[in-house]
Order: structure tokens, then sequence, then C-alpha cells
């Protein structure tokens, strides 16, 4: 029993959202240069890693009241169906450049050769799914309640209050921006970005095919935001958020009383006041003008400056135009990382703050 409650202490030091983040981050980078993982042997590796810890976890009573909630089981499910597409595209991408580097053809072109008629094979497979899909509901709407709540009620909200599993990641965002940036800008350049991407990105390598390795810098930027930057904090708002927003580990009792001291503190306040010894100015624009320098910088300057040092290659196959605009949305993504670990290190909550405009970043 010691050794069981010290790793689950240690599991629970670990999941604080600094720590799981990074760790998600270096795994994936790591990871995706590793052929071993993505072989059949590591899938399986990965199956037995990852199903079995979970099912060992759902005999720790804390863990099994919140991943075992009806509005959770989905996540749960989730995790195991984007952990294994994942390791399947990434396995047919290591076949499929093993293939080009031997002269041989990829799986897809081997497997176009073949004809599949639609009648009555597609529609015979279409059949199927249809049966099997409709009978994993039929069981899944009987042996999980989900039953409908009573109607919005102002003076007795839920707590922690949560939205709906796939507006999570947005929910959490909303810890380290503005509201109107972290519900409306940000969700609206993720929706214009992935529209702008077949504009943008034109090289013709990897359209009909998997492969990594002609692609390296396009998988790996796509994968870090939706693997770390959506999925990540889809599960983190879903199985680590308890009352009052406060982090939980996954073996830890959720309290309600639960108490976290918050001293986050603006840029300004950390330049003028803590490190000038000067009180704040009333004028906004000298407040807060070095956090509009360190902004202006990064949206502005960064690009042309990388354009001429690391990106030189991406700015000279791509053109200004793609080129800016493929590096000013990659930028934008990369600033939610750089915000939360801001928050979680120097508990810095806005670079800029400008209430007199409600302009908060």
């Amino acid at each position: 029993m010691p050794v069981i409650n010290a790793f689950k202490s240690a599991v629970n030091f670990l999941s604080a959202p600094q720590y799981l983040v990074t760790a998600m981050l270096v795994l994936l980078l790591v990871g995706l240069r590793s052929k071993l993982l993505w072989s059949k042997r590591g899938g399986l590796f990965l199956l037995v890693a990852i199903g079995g810890g979970m099912a060992i976890s759902y005999l720790d009573p804390n863990f099994n009241a919140v991943a075992s909630l009806p509005d959770n089981v989905p996540i749960v499910g989730m995790i195991f169906l984007v952990g294994f597409f994942f390791w399947f595209a990434m396995n047919q991408a290591y076949e499929n450049d093993r293939r080009i580097a031997a002269g041989l053809p990829t799986i897809e072109a081997a497997d176009s050769a073949q004809k599949v008629f639609s009648w009555p094979d597609l529609v015979y497979v279409e059949l199927i799914c249809l049966v099997v899909v409709m009978a994993v509901m039929i069981v899944w709407s009987i042996f999980l309640k989900a039953p409908l709540e009573e109607p919005a009620n102002p003076t007795d909200s839920p707590n922690p209050a949560k939205a709906p599993w796939y507006f999570l990641g947005l929910q959490e965002m909303l810890v380290y921006y503005d509201p109107w940036l972290a519900g409306v800008v940000l969700p609206s350049l993720i929706i214009v970005g992935l529209m702008a991407i077949p504009y943008i990105d034109t090289n013709p390598k990897g359209n009909g095919y998997f492969t990594f390795r002609e692609r390296k810098w396009e998988i790996t930027l796509f994968l870090l935001g939706f693997l770390v930057l959506w999925c990540t904090l889809i599960a983190l708002g879903t199985f680590l958020r308890g009352p009052n927003w406060n982090f939980f580990g996954p073996y830890e009792f959720w309290d309600v009383n639960k108490l976290v001291p918050l001293n986050n503190i603006n840029l300004s306040e950390i330049i003028w006041i803590k490190m000038l010894k000067r009180s704040l100015p009333n004028f906004w624009l000298i407040r807060e003008i070095f956090g509009l320098v360190i902004v202006g910088f990064y949206v502005a300057a960064l690009p042309l400056l990388l354009s001429k040092t690391l990106l030189r290659r991406f700015y000279e196959k791509m053109g200004t135009p793609r080129y800016l605009i493929g590096v000013s949305l990659v930028l934008i993504m990369i600033s939610l990382p750089i915000k939360m670990y801001l928050r979680w290190f120097f508990n810095l909550k806005y670079v800029v703050n400008i209430p007199e405009f409600a302009f908060n970043i």
C-alpha cells in the first residue's frame, strides 16, 4: 500500500498542467522520430501500457468517480480512438517512407490498382458498419444513463460548470486569455487557418499517401496544435479540472473546499512596481508600452526576422504573401503555450492590460 500511495501521489503531482503539457510536447517531438514506436510491436506496447494503466486506474475510487460519469465516458473512448488513428497514420507513413527509399510504390498506389465496386462490395461494408454502430449505440444507451437535467436555474449553478466536451479546450483557454480573444478571435483564426492550409501549403508531396519524411515540419506543427493544444486541453478540462476550476490529480478527491491562492499579476505591474519601484502611470500608453513593444515585435517583426534566418527556406519556397500568412498563424498558435507557461511559472496574467478599451492580451 505505501508503494501504491507513493505512485498515486507522484502521478497526481506530475499531472499538474505545467508538467503534463510539457510531457506531451516532449513525447510528441521525440516519438515522431521513433520508428519502433510506430511498428506493430510499438502499437501493441502502447495499447497494453495505456489500456492497462486505464483499467487499473478504475480501481481507484476517485479516478472511477470522474472517469465513469456519463458525460466523460465518450472522452475515454476518444482518447483511444485518437491514439489508434494517430498510430495507424504514422505506421503507414513510415512504411511508405521505407517503400519510397527502396524504389517501391506506396501502399496507396499499390491498392489503387485493385478495383472495388460500389455494388455489392461497398454497400455491404457500409451495411455491416451501420448494423455494428447501431448495436453499440443501443447497448450504450441501455447501460449508460444520461438523464436530462432540470431547466437552467441561476440560483443553483453546478460546480464545476463545464462546457460540452468539444468546447472544453476553449474553456481552458479562457484561463490564459481575455474572453474576447479566447472565445471569439482565436476560434475564428483556428477555422480560418484550417481553411487556408490548402492555399498556403501547396507542396504536392504527401498528396494521396501517408508520409512523414517528406513533410516533417508540416506534420509536426499540425500534431502540435491538434494533440497538444487541443486534445490535451480537452482531456485536461474533463478529468483534471474540478470544483472552482482548480486542478486535481487523477487519483485526488475533488474537494469543494480546496483553496488555491492566485497571485496573478500583469507585465506592467512587474516592470513598473517590482523592477522600477514606481507606481503605475495613469496614461495607458505609457503604462503598457513594454507589453505593446513585445507584442508588436512578436506579431510584426518576428516573422520578418525568421524569414531571414530559421525559416529562410520556407520564405523562398512559399513567397511573401503565403509565408507571412502561414507564419503568422503558426506564431499565434505557439503563443498559447507561451502564455500558459508564463501563467504557470510567473503568475503572469496579461502582457498588455488596457481596461480603458477592453483590450487585454
